[in-house]
């Protein structure tokens, strides 16, 4: 029986699909940790969704399959936080490490990343990026009975810290010490809910703003991280597509604004911080971790992105708004 088999007896197995039910399942592509399919049943299409035990990448790395479930409980606690901004959860079989969500049509919900290559560039999407962020760490920052539902630190370490902050580590051994730290601190925090892939890659343009998918990092730990993680995927478009790099910055520019008074639960300038010295080390894992971008194809560009990186991680500003100003700078000077 092939995987794809095994996932319909699933979906029969748990009531999701009638038993005599012959639905029309199609894989789609892209995804490095899931299996990602299209299935069209009587009342429409949704999207299913199985995580995989070893993700697709160059580097050996493997992570544990429950972090479907904690995507699925991210998203049932962020829906009611932002509504439609992320999708709703229709069913899920835990054991089988897969869910069933609403599924969006392409020629209605572009992928933000696709958008912005194009150079479809628009800062006032960013800014209801950062207004989303700022709802659901908001809505769970201090809330001690959502922290129990997420007992993720290792999976966060295994899918995050390891392969990025500690990975970049191994290669950089002069600023070990440094990213060293900033992973231990970043572990130990716990503050709010974290999605933990704030990508491009990972947001929908709908027509009634972001939809946010792929929350299997999920997390209650420091937000910071994901304000940094989508930053540093902001800066790094400047190197991938330069032509538009004056919008990529107006686009970060606008997702702070937005997000930062939104922080109600600590100091904005204390968080704001955090996520600059955050943004540094993931610029430098972007090249030298265990998921390099892949759209850096060039040896001058991931030098660039390397050399930038190691300069923002040795003299960090207190602001992302300084980190994005040291980093046109020196776009300016290469």
């Amino acid at each position: 029986m092939n995987a794809d088999a095994d996932i319909v007896d699933a979906l029969r197995a748990g009531g999701f699909l009638a038993p005599g039910a012959a639905p029309e399942l199609e894989r789609l592509t892209g995804g490095v940790s899931s299996d990602v399919f299209r299935l069209q049943t009587a009342s429409g299409p949704v999207c299913v969704k199985r995580a995989l035990a070893t993700l697709r990448v160059a580097a050996v790395w493997e992570a544990p399959v429950e972090r479907s479930h904690y995507e699925v409980e991210w998203l049932r606690t962020a829906r009611p936080l932002v509504g439609e901004a992320v999708p709703q959860v229709l069913f899920e079989d835990r054991a089988a490490s897969l869910f069933v969500m609403n599924f969006y049509d392409p020629a209605t919900h572009s992928v933000w990343k696709a958008d912005l290559a194009a150079g479809r560039v628009d800062p006032a999407f960013a800014g209801q990026v950062g207004a989303m962020l700022a709802r659901v760490h908001s809505g769970t920052a201090g809330r001690a009975e959502i922290a129990a539902r997420f007992p993720t630190s290792d999976l966060f370490e295994d899918l995050r810290l390891a392969p990025f902050l500690r990975h970049a580590a191994l290669a950089h051994t002069d600023l070990a010490k440094r990213l060293v730290a900033l992973a231990d601190r970043t572990a130990a925090s716990r503050i709010a809910l974290v999605h933990g892939d704030v990508s491009p890659k990972n947001i929908l343009c709908g027509p009634g703003g972001p939809v946010l998918l792929d929350a299997e990092c999920a997390w209650y730990g420091d937000p910071a991280f994901d304000l940094a993680f989508c930053a540093a995927h902001l800066l790094l478009k400047c190197v991938w597509r330069p032509v538009h790099a004056e919008g990529y910055l107006a686009s970060l520019a606008a997702l702070l604004a937005a997000y930062c008074p939104g922080v109600d639960w600590e100091a904005a300038a204390g968080l704001e911080a955090r996520a600059a010295e955050l943004t540094a080390a993931i610029l430098l894992a972007r090249v030298d971790g265990k998921s390099p971008a892949e759209y850096l194809q060039t040896e001058a560009d991931r030098d660039f992105v390397r050399g930038a990186a190691r300069e923002l991680i040795g003299a960090t500003p207190e602001t992302l708004g300084g980190v994005a100003q040291a980093w046109a700078d020196r776009r300016g000077r290469a």
